[in-house]
Formats: structure tokens, C-alpha cells, sequence
């Protein structure tokens, strides 16, 4: 049960909320005419000129004026929390292990590891030749090189086959578009080479001196070719070795696992297609392992003696494995090797010489399949949790019979384990250390079924401290994504302690959308059916307020994203159901984005949301759209957040959105836009940075419970 405190601090909320959110004015956005006529639609749409930023236009200083406004007002409202939010970050930083160290990955000889250090932001990245005894050699001191900047992102650390060069990627505004770099680790020189507006991918053909990487169209940032640079010669003259021709479609480099090819991969939501040239022949020519197919996905994985082949071919849903020789890859030589299933979705494999393990999905869990490739022979890893998560780890030695794979879940926090195959011992190689004397044993977790009003069962994981009382008085945030066939499985968070050891009941609501329950789960949440999303994730709602976990004057929503959509549109079809929402960087334009195919990821998505251009698509997507369906009513309090440099959503979709909503709501309710000025999609760089976001969004929702410290 809660302590008495903490339940009258809940009874009197409203006082507090008085005393906690002050009055301030909120800033009116200028409204401009601007018409949209499709499909003999005709639309007004008077916050059009907030697109302006980047274009540079009339508009671009109105842009920021309103931003920094929305910024002054959110202050303003949240002055009265301003201790209580660094009290908050503190409490949450002081659970991380400042001076910490990765489990090292064994790969060509070396250890690779990244070690922190009291005080700093960012990371070493090390590495130790032989044996964990041996002298460290700082690889990149990037606590160093993020010095004098707000943003930064290094990426994509590939070191050649020699063990005397790293390549990396930079990115300083946070859109996404990393810069490669090239560091002798003999000598410690930071090669000339410089290759800019990349995917911050680069991958090294065996000679040591040849990469491969991605290239960006700087307006639309789609990966649109892959190019050649050889080492010493201007970026400029880089050898296009493939462009793609399909805006729907993202390419990207990579070398096998046994180093012996170098693939290009290019795949939209329902098709893919593999090039590969041999990895000691960079000069060749890729050849195409298998012409793309209407509908049809898959992904290679090279054994020393034959391909593997995962994919969807002949309806097979949840996807299948199967084989072919290395020399007769088209698709007329493919072998089934597991055969697809109605219940349990392939997700992918691992490869090793002489084993495989099969990442499955079933019932919403992820199962570990272990084969041997000597005799067939089979077992699973056993989690023994009712919600988890579970993935590979990293594994970049083919020569290898250990497993190393990651597990967590919402008590358990993030654990890294090596499972010999041969043995089939496991041994934790180390655990998230949690400061200030966690106990996993003080939290429950709980695995539920709510029914959609379709009467399909869909999943719910919870946790909350010993004591919860289920009486429907409890605060509870519902968490939601339900896109790109993405699971949002159960796992820790050592922030999030902070709403558990106040009283918060956290839930992940498993929606169609996502892929926790098969292919077909996906399949059900997008397009044509995106309904399904929104309509679970409300039922969800429901079936908690209705089973006593919490009440309507407590429950709360959190999505960021696609996640914002999902928060956007509940807000417009169950307003009256939540008493507050945090919305993260939301997707919540979608008719207007899905028709500008200057906006990055757009034309990579119609298979995804539809393209609008197409009449049905078009109406289907604008009865949703949580911008074109804000209307003259009473909305919950809700926090919306951005960034201005956000490659992935755009800054002025939630811009947009707030002044609609500013214009349209009825009530007294608070409305607050805060953005991030310097940063996008993924908020700050530092380990530590962002968490002052996360202390804004809980005060938030503290103070709409009346909870003060």
C-alpha cells in the first residue's frame, strides 16, 4: 500500500496544482492562408509558414521568434518546478555508474571495449591486443572530441583487416548526416580523408585501403548510392558503384561476418534486393544475389559452405529459412530449411562456423534457437521471465562457439550474458549496476490481455513497487509505439525508478503496429488499418481503469515518434480518457509530410502509411492525421516536445499542432511545446544531457498528481 503522504498529496492535487503550474500567457501563432485542394478536397491550412526554417525564406525568423516564445511560456508555467526538476536529474543521474566500462568483444585479434569517467559525458573507445592483460590503446577519445560542441554523435567504428586504421563517422548537427574520418593507429594521425553527408556507415574491403559507405541526398537525407573511396585520394572522385532508383527503397554497406563478401542491401517495407562482390576484390563489379520481387523480402547469411536465406517468399508471413549454393544464388535454388509458422515469427540469425541460433518470436517473447551445423541438433535458451527482452549481443567472430546475447526486463536490469553452445553453460558477464541499493525483489511485473473492441486480445506488460494497492486511485503511464512493425518489448529503465518510487504504475501497451505477435500483428496496425493502433491502445486504457490499476483522473500517455502519432490521435478520439500526455517528437502531420517528397523518409514510407496522392489512401490518412482533426473541444493537459535540427520529424509537425490546438481547446488545461534548439530527433548526445528532458517530462506528470518532491 502507499504511504499515507503520498495518498493525501494525491487527494489534494488540485491545490497543488495551483500552487505548482503558474499562470503565464501563451503565445498566439500567426495564422497565414494557405490552401491544400486534392482530390477535390479543399483545406485551409494557416500554420503552413512554419515550414520555413530550413528553406530560409521570409518566414524563417518567425519561425524561431514562435518557437523561443513556446519555449519562454513553458518556463513560465514550469517556474515553480525548477528545483524540483534538478533535484530530479540528480536523483537520476546518481543511479548511473559514472566510471564503467563495456564487457570487451573479441574481434581479429583485439578487445574492443568503451570506458567512462567521473564527470564526463561521452566515452573511450579502447581496445586490448590478445588478452585483457595487454597495454590499452585509446582508439578515439571522444569525451575529447565533443569538446565546443552542443551536439555529438560518433558512429559506425570499423577498423581494417590489418588492425591499423579506424574509420568513423561525425555528426555535429544532429540530423543524421555523419561525416566519415579515417585515424592511422600506429602513428595516432587523423588522415586527411574526409567524406561528408553520409550515413556514417563505412565498410572495408580486405586490402586495407578501399571502403564502401552511403551517400545522402542532402535535401531529402535519402540513402540514395553507395560509393568507393580509396584511402589518399580526393572524396570528390569516389567511384559510384551503385545508386538506387526507388525513393521508397533504403540502401545500405555491409561485410559478412566472415569477411569473405561485401553486400548491398536496398529494401522498402515489402520488398529487398542484395548486390555482393567478394571482399578481396573490391574493384568488381557487385553482382545481384536475387532480383527484387513483387512483395517479397529477404536477408543473406553467408556460411563457409552456402547461403541462408530469411525470408517471406510464397506468403510465408512470419517468414522462413532456407538455402542455396554459393554459386546458384537466384531464388530458383533456394531450399527450405525451417518452414514458416502460423505462431512464431523468424526475426533473424546469427551465424557462427559451426552453429546458428534462430531469434523467434512467440506469444510476444523472444526465443534463442540454437542449431548445430554438424549434426542438426537443437535446444532453446530458457528465459523463465512473463515479459522480457531478449536480443543478440555482439557477436563479430565467425571462428566462435559463444553466444553472447542481452537480456533485460522490467525489473531485471540490462544484463549481458555468454552462452557456450558446445557446454551449454551461460555465464552473466556483467549486469547494469543500479547506485543507490536497487532491489529487483522491491518491484512486480505483470503480463495482462486487454480486449479490442474487434475482440482481439492484446498484450500488456506492467511493473510497479510492492504495496501498489489496485483500487483505481493509483497514477499509471501507458506507453505506446505500434509502427514499422517495431516491438516494444519489456525492458529496465533506471530512470524510470523515479515514477515507481513514487507511487507510478508504467505499462507498455503491446498494439497492433508492432510485430510482438507475428508478422500479421504488423500487418494489422498500418496502412488501410491503422485504426487498429489507435482503437487498442485506447481499449488498453480502458481495460486498466477498468481492472483497477488506475482511474481516469490518473491515467497518463507517453509516445514519442510514430509513438506521438499514436498520442495525437487517442487525444482526438478519447480525449476525455487521460489526464495527462507527454508527446515526443510527434509524427502528427501525416497527410501534409506524405506529400512532400522533399521531406526526409517520406517517399521510403508510402508502403508504410500510404501515399496520399492516391484518393483512398489520401482520405483514410486525413480521418486520422492528428493535425487535421483537431477540433473545438476539451483536450488533457499534455506536454509536446521537438527538436529543431530533427531529421526523422520535422520540427513544425508538433510546432503546427500546438497552435492548432492553442487555437481550437476549450478547456484550462496546460499546453506545452518545448524545444530543443540544438539538438533532433534522438535529444541530447551526453549520457548524461538528456536526462534533463526526462526530469521535464515527469515533473510534468508529478505535478498533475500533485506529487512536489
Amino acid at each position: 500500500m502507499r504511504n499515507t503522504s503520498l495518498f493525501l498529496i494525491l487527494i489534494f492535487s488540485a491545490m497543488s496544482l495551483k500552487a505548482q503550474f503558474q499562470k503565464a500567457t501563451a503565445p498566439v501563432a500567426e495564422k497565414k492562408e494557405h490552401w491544400r485542394t486534392l482530390h477535390d478536397d479543399k483545406v485551409l491550412d494557416e500554420y503552413y509558414w512554419m515550414y520555413d526554417y530550413f528553406g530560409k525564406g521570409p518566414d524563417s525568423t518567425s519561425v524561431v521568434n514562435y518557437l523561443t516564445a513556446e519555449n519562454s511560456y513553458l518556463d513560465a508555467v514550469m517556474s515553480n518546478t525548477k528545483t524540483f526538476q534538478e533535484n530530479l536529474f540528480a536523483e537520476m543521474k546518481g543511479r548511473i555508474k559514472e566510471k564503467d566500462e563495456s564487457v570487451p568483444v573479441f574481434k581479429n585479434g583485439y578487445f574492443y571495449y568503451t570506458r567512462t569517467e567521473d564527470g564526463k559525458q561521452y566515452y573511450k573507445y579502447c581496445r586490448k591486443k590478445g588478452t585483457l592483460d595487454a597495454t590499452e590503446e585509446i582508439l578515439l577519445d571522444v569525451d575529447q572530441m565533443a569538446e565546443g560542441h552542443s551536439y555529438y554523435s560518433a558512429t559506425g567504428f570499423e577498423v581494417s583487416e590489418d588492425n591499423k586504421l579506424l574509420a568513423f563517422g561525425v555528426d555535429l548537427v544532429s540530423r543524421r548526416q555523419y561525416s566519415i574520418h579515417f585515424k592511422n593507429l600506429e602513428t595516432g594521425e587523423i588522415l586527411k580523408d574526409a567524406i561528408q553527408n553520409t550515413e556514417g556507415d563505412p565498410c572495408w574491403a580486405n586490402d586495407n585501403k578501399t571502403i564502401f559507405y552511403t551517400s545522402k541526398n542532402p535535401v531529402t537525407l535519402l540513402s540514395e548510392k553507395i560509393q568507393r573511396h580509396t584511402l589518399g585520394t580526393n572524396a570528390a572522385t569516389d567511384v559510384l558503384v551503385y545508386e538506387e532508383k526507388d525513393k521508397s527503397n533504403y540502401i545500405g554497406v555491409g561485410k559478412s561476418k566472415n569477411n569473405k563478401y561485401i553486400f548491398i542491401v536496398s529494401q522498402a517495407t515489402m520488398s529487398s534486393e542484395y548486390r555482393m562482390i567478394d571482399a578481396a576484390k573490391p574493384n568488381d563489379a557487385f553482382k545481384v544475389f536475387q532480383p527484387r520481387m513483387k512483395d517479397v523480402l529477404y536477408s543473406v547469411i553467408p556460411l563457409a559452405n552456402k547461403f541462408l536465406i530469411r525470408t517471406n517468399k510464397d506468403d510465408a508471413k512470419n517468414f522462413k529459412l532456407m538455402e542455396c549454393p554459393l554459386e546458384k544464388t537466384e531464388v530458383a535454388n533456394w531450399k527450405e530449411v525451417i518452414p514458416v509458422r502460423n505462431d512464431v515469427l523468424l526475426q533473424g540469425v546469427e551465424e557462427f562456423k559451426d552453429f546458428i541460433v534462430i531469434n523467434e518470436r512467440k506469444d510476444g517473447l523472444v526465443k534463442l534457437r540454437i542449431r548445430s551445423l554438424k549434426d542438426n541438433t537443437e535446444h532453446y535458451l530458457d528465459f523463465g521471465e512473463p515479459a522480457y527482452s531478449a536480443n543478440f549481443g555482439a557477436n563479430p567472430e565467425y571462428n566462435s562457439s559463444v553466444l553472447r546475447y542481452g537480456y533485460t526486463s522490467l525489473t531485471i536490469p540490462s544484463s549481458t550474458f555468454d552462452y557456450n553452445m558446445t557446454t551449454r553453460v551461460k555465464t552473466l558477464k556483467k549486469q547494469q549496476e543500479v547506485l543507490g541499493g536497487y532491489n529487483s525483489a522491491d518491484y512486480i511485473t505483470e503480463r495482462l490481455s486487454a480486449i479490442a473492441k474487434d475482440g482481439t486480445k492484446v498484450p500488456i506488460s506492467l511493473v510497479y513497487k510492492k504495496g501498489f494497492k489496485k483500487d483505481g486511485n493509483a497514477p499509471l503511464l501507458l506507453y505506446g509505439y505500434g509502427s514499422y512493425g517495431a516491438s516494444m518489448d519489456a525492458s529496465f529503465s533506471s530512470a524510470r525508478l523515479s515514477l515507481l518510487n513514487r507511487g507510478f504504475v508504467y505499462a507498455i501497451a503491446h498494439i497492433r503496429g508492432g510485430q510482438e505477435m507475428g508478422r500479421q500483428w504488423y500487418e494489422d496496425g498500418k496502412l488501410m488499418k491503422k485504426i487498429n493502433t489507435f482503437n487498442d491502445f485506447i481499449d488498453c486504457g480502458k481495460f486498466l481503469i477498468t481492472e483497477k490499476y488506475t482511474g481516469k483522473k490518473h491515467l497518463y500517455a507517453m509516445g514519442g515518434s510514430a509513438g506521438g502519432l499514436l498520442m495525437g490521435a487517442i487525444v482526438n478520439l478519447a480525449p476525455e480518457m487521460w489526464n495527462g500526455i507527454v508527446a515526443q517528437v510527434p509524427f502528427v502531420d501525416v497527410v501534409n509530410t506524405m506529400l512532400d517528397e522533399s521531406i526526409p523518409l517520406t517517399t521510403n514510407e508510402f508502403d508504410e502509411w500510404g501515399n496520399p496522392k492516391n484518393k483512398d489512401a489520401y482520405f483514410y490518412m486525413k480521418s486520422y492525421s492528428p493535425y487535421e482533426n483537431v477540433e473545438k473541444k476539451s483536450y488533457p493537459n499534455m506536454i509536446v516536445t521537438t527538436g529543431l535540427h530533427d531529421s526523422q520529424v520535422q520540427y513544425f509537425e508538433p510546432a503546427k499542432w500546438v497552435a492548432r490546438l492553442r487555437a481550437m481547446k476549450t478547456d484550462n488545461n496546460v499546453l506545452l511545446l518545448h524545444t530543443n534548439m540544438d539538438y533532433g530527433h534522438g535529444g541530447a548526445s551526453g549520457r548524461f544531457d538528456y536526462l534533463k528532458d526526462v526530469a521535464l517530462n515527469y515533473v510534468f506528470l508529478f505535478t498533475l498528481e500533485g506529487i512536489s518532491k
